[in-house]
């Protein structure tokens, strides 16, 4: 009975812990990308996105985080043999990964708020990436274990990150496009 109520909230815990994640380095892109603002704006955005990312980290990310360790012990404890399984090392390493990934965040919250980040919004979302790409794999990893095709995986994630880079693109470019765009039109109006 102890093995399912762990699992039930590790699972809570790392849905928790990823739609943290995924906000608070969207949270970024914006922050960076008010820097390009005029005065006022550029101040009230600044101070707005500082609030809403040390909510986020604090209140919702970080317990999410706490939440989904505590119960893996938890379910490691319950079955403590898993700890002899190959597959359970490897997820151990990219949840290594990830949670490296959530304290760096926590330094460029930080970082933005001194403003000692010179990120650019493109940046933070290729940053913005990087949860997927490790959430994919330790997903994998739990579900397939040991039998976890490592050839398809490979060329999974390869493909993947080929994706994820060449829709960044894409949107950096329409971005620009409307923005010339808008540019266009307040000239013609203007004249």
């Amino acid at each position: 009975m102890a093995y399912s109520w762990y699992k039930a909230f590790h699972l809570i815990g790392i849905v928790v812990w990823f739609a943290g994640l995924f906000y608070l380095v969207r949270l970024f892109v914006y922050h960076a990308e008010a820097y390009q603002k005029p005065e006022p704006a550029q101040s009230i955005l600044k101070q707005q996105y500082e609030l809403m990312e040390k909510r986020l980290y604090n209140i919702i990310t970080t317990p999410g985080m706490i939440v989904t360790v505590a119960m893996a012990i938890g379910l490691i404890s319950t079955e403590p043999e898993v700890l002899k399984s190959g597959w359970l090392h490897i997820k151990f390493l990219f949840v290594g990964l990830l949670l490296i990934y959530h304290f760096w965040c926590g330094r460029i919250i930080k970082q933005l708020e001194k403003g000692e980040n010179s990120w650019s919004g493109q940046k933070f979302r290729a940053l913005n990436e990087a949860p997927t790409i490790l959430l994919l794999v330790i997903v994998l990893l739990a579900v397939f274990k040991n039998s976890l095709p490592l050839d398809i995986t490979t060329w999974l994630i390869v493909a993947l990150v080929i994706l994820m880079a060449l829709s960044i693109q894409l949107y950096a470019k329409k971005r620009r496009q409307n923005e010339e765009k808008l540019t266009d039109e307040n000239l013609i109006k203007t004249n």
